[in-house]
């Protein structure tokens, strides 16, 4: 017998006029979405409304903490407190993947990675050029954790381990504008990595996220936006970082100068299609391409080796990166990946 649809009549006119939701209140509303009890016109209407301005911290923990609740779990017997996930919003300029590199180079240096990641509007979002690189991306989650336990790395394809979004995803897709749930993703790794390198399409949710993540338990996280537009760590201009560790945030800005490494015009880490950025990734890691796109891996190598445990400062995690590559452990953990995945 299904269980009866909720009126959102009330909460609608509410936020229709200004107001906003406590954290119960969101708990139970996306409780209702998450298991089909809510109208797909009210769940439209919902979305709209809360993307007209800012969700509020209340409103992105209320929602986090139900996709955490409904997620199809990783059954790795490594602790959330060690793992580290690099998944980012999107909706900023594309590159070629560079968070998915760095997800690679920083499991290779030791630090045991849960890859959340999806498709992308563009056709090569970590999905496309992991499956183009060899992995298996449609992995059963048993397979995943044999991956992380062999490989140290993992990819947990974002469409297999959220069913409950199935009442969602049609109505987003009607939608043209970014919703709630373009936060979210990154906020529900499969395995409960505490630890994160996530990049944001637009600087004004630095803090917003950040808070969230520290209310939501993090263990050492950075949020990043670049001043050039890109949601990763840029070579081309500085990038404001969100630093969230014990509870607490610190904000700053980075240079690729400060951490040692040379700018560069943005149009030199950007590619034309999936086979690019694909044959980009493996000159990266075989050692043959030496130039602003490995500046670029190793500058958010070092975020992800750094939130990870493994040092102390972003000049040491490009470093440490470097090394990584140079002595072929990195392209060793993709080629282990590719195997175990299947």
């Amino acid at each position: 017998m299904s269980q009866p649809i909720v009126n959102l009549h009330d909460t609608l006119l509410h936020l229709y006029q200004g107001g906003s939701l406590d954290q119960q209140q969101t708990v139970e509303i996306f409780e209702s979405m998450m298991i089909g009890r809510v109208d797909v016109i009210q769940i439209s209407s919902l979305l709209s409304l809360m993307a007209s301005r800012m969700p509020t911290v209340d409103e992105l923990v209320g929602a986090a903490r139900v996709m955490r609740r409904h997620v199809i779990p990783i059954p790795t017997t490594i602790s959330p407190d060690h793992l580290l996930d690099t998944a980012g919003t999107g909706g900023a300029p594309k590159t070629f993947n560079v968070s998915t590199v760095a997800a690679i180079v920083s499991a290779a240096g030791g630090v045991p990675t849960a890859k959340h990641g999806n498709r992308s509007r563009t056709g090569r979002g970590s999905a496309e050029v992991l499956h183009q690189l060899g992995v298996n991306i449609d992995a059963e989650p048993e397979v995943q954790a044999q991956c992380l336990d062999q490989v140290g790395i993992c990819f947990c394809f974002a469409i297999h381990h959220h069913p409950a979004t199935k009442y969602v995803v049609p109505v987003r897709r009607q939608l043209a504008f970014p919703t709630i749930f373009n936060l979210l993703g990154p906020l529900t790794n499969p395995a409960g990595a505490s630890r994160q390198l996530m990049g944001i399409w637009d600087g004004k949710y630095g803090h917003l996220v950040a808070e969230a993540l520290a209310q939501l338990g993090t263990i050492n996280a950075m949020v990043v936006h670049a001043h050039d537009g890109l949601d990763e760590l840029s070579i081309s201009a500085p990038t404001r970082i969100w630093h969230v560790t014990d509870g607490q945030i610190k904000q700053s800005d980075v240079s690729p100068e400060s951490v040692g490494l040379m700018p560069a015009d943005l149009k030199s880490v950007t590619v034309n299609d999936l086979d690019d950025a694909a044959h980009r990734i493996r000159q990266i890691l075989n050692g043959t391409e030496q130039g602003p796109p490995r500046d670029m891996v190793l500058m958010n190598s070092a975020a992800a080796l750094l939130v990870g445990g493994l040092v102390k400062s972003l000049k040491d995690g490009v470093a440490l990166a470097r090394e990584i590559i140079d002595s072929g452990k990195a392209e060793e953990t993709l080629e282990q990946l590719s195997e175990v995945s299947h």
